[in-house]
Parts: C-alpha cells; sequence; structure tokens
C-alpha cells in the first residue's frame, strides 16, 4: 500500500528489549513506513549504537531516557503506538506513566507488563505467601 492510500498514518514507535538495539526492528520498520506509517526506532542508554557506558546508567529513567526524550519532543497533538518487546515493556510502560498524553496505545509483545501500582517484588512476594497457605492445608 503506498503512503497515498493509507487513511489514517499513525506514528509508531518501536522500543527493543534487553541486550538488543533499535536493529531487531529492521524487518517491521521498513514494512510499516511502506504502508504510509511514521515509524521512530531507538537505541536505549548503552544499547544498539548508544555509546553510553553502562556503568554510567544507574536508573531505570536513565535506561530509558532516550524514549522520554523523544515523546517529550512530540508536538502537543501527536499521539503514537509505542510497541515494547520483552523488557521494552518496562520502558513503554514507564513512558506512559509519564506522558499519557501522547500515548494512543501501548503494544506489549511477549513483553514485561508491570504493576505499576506496587514495587516490583510485589507479585513474587504474593506468589510465596500463597504457597505458604498451601503448605498449611
Amino acid at each position: 500500500m503506498s503512503s497515498e492510500k493509507c487513511i489514517d498514518r499513525k506514528h509508531y514507535v518501536l522500543v527493543h528489549g534487553a541486550c538488543y538495539g533499535a536493529w531487531v526492528w529492521y524487518k517491521l520498520k521498513p514494512r510499516l513506513e511502506s504502508a504510509g506509517h511514521k515509524v521512530s526506532v531507538l537505541d536505549l542508554a548503552a544499547s544498539g549504537t548508544n555509546m553510553q557506558k553502562i556503568e554510567h546508567v544507574h536508573t531505570f529513567s536513565q535506561y530509558s531516557e532516550p524514549l522520554l526524550q523523544l515523546l517529550a519532543s512530540l508536538p502537543p497533538n501527536e499521539k503514537v503506538i509505542l510497541v515494547g518487546h520483552s523488557l521494552g515493556g518496562l520502558n513503554i510502560a514507564l513512558a506512559m506513566d509519564k506522558f499519557p498524553e501522547k500515548v494512543a496505545v501501548g503494544v506489549f509483545v511477549t513483553a514485561v507488563i508491570p504493576d505499576t501500582q506496587h514495587k516490583p517484588s510485589y507479585v513474587l512476594e504474593k506468589m510465596r505467601h500463597a504457597s505458604n497457605l498451601y503448605e498449611l492445608i
């Protein structure tokens, strides 16, 4: 489909998982673009071609900074479709929390889907508590 025929042009932001880079989207990006969509891919901190050293990335927000900067730079009326793969699910969840007005939808592709209301260990603690209850029965 040519870009002229694309009635509803979307902006996709594709976020790679751990130990990868923007290159993982090398097959999907041109297909979306050939359908007339705008596609942004990026390397998270210390990933792919991002030259930041991992020793200087101390928080998850720092790791997600390229994504957060991209969303901050969008025009006020533009909304994107965030796609996160694997650990990239955590990155898009953080971005959705920080920029809800700039995200139309988040797509988690075999990705981590966090619980943003509780600390990361919440599910493990509940599972441990539940297994203790089964031991009592």
